[in-house]
């Protein structure tokens, strides 16, 4: 990162999308398998516009998009979701400032825990987190696909 680029975080505007949507093709690879269509990162996006969007933010350097998370809250639980980081700009803090816009956020609405999911094949991630101070919750995580998704790949491979 330059030290002439100040970093703000913002809202998620739709002419983000096209910048989102590369972001997370480079962060998340299932989002280019086409044999994933529950991994659309359109319809994710038209999703979350749907459902609390003021929730959905994005990293700015300068004019272009760096880094996006997601937050949920449903009255009882958070949900974090999507943080993701352009690869070239990992281990500089944009990361670590996006859980806290989201967890300032949640904290806001009167969320009391915030939960996130991670592959357990990404072990780089879950240090990540727990050096922010998450920890494993003595929980097993199940799903279910529902809809036009019921059909699509199993939840072991998400």
């Amino acid at each position: 990162m330059t030290t002439n680029t100040t970093l703000s975080i913002r809202r998620f505007d739709a002419s983000d999308t096209d910048a989102v949507v590369a972001l997370w093709q480079e962060a998340f690879p299932e989002y280019r398998d086409v044999t994933r269509p529950q991994r659309n990162p359109h319809l994710s996006i038209a999703n979350k516009l749907a459902t609390q969007p003021e929730l959905f933010f994005v990293a700015v350097l300068g004019a272009r998009v760096v880094g996006t998370v997601m937050g949920g809250y449903d009255g009882h639980r958070g949900w974090l979701y999507s943080l993701a980081v352009d690869e070239s700009l990992r281990r500089h803090g944009i990361g670590t400032r996006l859980v806290a816009h989201v967890e300032n956020a949640l904290t806001k609405l009167g969320c009391p825990k915030l939960n996130l999911q991670v592959l357990s094949a990404k072990a780089e991630v879950r240090a990540f987190y727990e050096a922010l101070g998450y920890r494993a919750d003595a929980v097993i995580s199940l799903g279910k696909r529902l809809g036009e998704f019921a059909d699509a790949a199993p939840a072991v491979q998400e």
